[in-house]
């Protein structure tokens, strides 16, 4: 039997994860030991961070509509039960975009959710 190596597919496992650790500082770009270490942590913060992005957007949007509510004389917490009891369905997003880009078009959203 001829003797078995896994030269072919080493090389190409670590080339796989020392192409992903590119542009990483000191050994952790050039070493395959310390590179692999570099790039699990970075896919952990990676899948992490996708889901803390949709917090963060959600608390800003947040931030913005009742910036936008209490200039127009009302409270993000009014505001939301007004657009709950009226059935009018916007969501968080929509009204931040209102609230900075548009508004006089928020304007009459709050209007509408004036009791």
């Amino acid at each position: 039997m001829p003797r078995v190596t896994s030269a072919v597919p080493r090389k190409k496992r670590h080339k796989k994860i020392l192409k992903q650790a590119r542009g990483y500082f000191g050994a952790s770009s050039r070493q395959y030991k310390s590179a692999k270490d570099a790039v699990e942590k970075a896919m952990l913060y990676n899948y992490r961070d996708r889901r803390q992005r949709r917090r963060n957007f959600r608390r800003l949007w947040i931030t913005r509509i009742n910036a936008a509510a209490r200039l127009n004389g009302t409270t993000y917490s009014q505001l939301m039960s007004g657009l709950k009891d009226k059935n009018i369905n916007l969501d968080r997003k929509v009204l931040a975009h209102l609230a900075v880009h548009e508004p006089e078009a928020f304007k009459v959203v709050v209007e509408q959710t004036d009791r």
